[in-house]
């Protein structure tokens, strides 16, 4: 879906959203195993990446993942203060996909696994905030 530098200015600005952490022991964005993760988890926003990697390009004059480190962080602060849509999705992909990982997941203190089929605890809250919309007609018409 990507050509091989797309796919390098992806990883870059990856790891410029997510750099690696030896504080906290998890690696950034840009790890193998994420970023392959990114990469498969383009689906509908495909077209929405590749417009963010090819404004980063033009701003770049060239190719983004060509340049050193502190004219990409630059080129990136631009993109991000003109953030629109397209960058929201790549954001988007990235976090999602990181959180992902299990060494991520257990760095922040969970277990790595799927909330089903042992679920989570979760706190009991205030039932009686769920009145209003109880309250409320029916938004639906009943089916058959």
């Amino acid at each position: 879906m990507l050509s091989a530098d797309q796919c390098r200015a992806l990883r870059c600005l990856a790891e410029l959203m997510i750099p690696a952490s030896a504080e906290y022991g998890v690696p950034s964005a840009g790890d193998e195993t994420i970023f392959n993760d990114i990469l498969h988890s383009l689906g509908r926003d495909a077209e929405q990446v590749i417009a963010v990697l090819r404004s980063l390009d033009a701003m770049a004059n060239g190719r983004f993942a060509d340049l050193d480190r502190q004219r990409q962080e630059a080129i990136a602060a631009r993109l991000r203060e003109n953030g629109d849509e397209a960058l929201a999705a790549v954001s988007r992909i990235v976090l999602q996909c990181y959180y992902r990982d299990d060494r991520v997941m257990r760095s922040l203190g969970l277990e790595p696994r799927p909330p089903f089929p042992k679920g989570f605890e979760l706190e009991q809250g205030d039932w009686s905030l769920l009145d209003p919309v109880r309250a409320r007609p029916r938004l639906y018409r009943e089916v058959g």
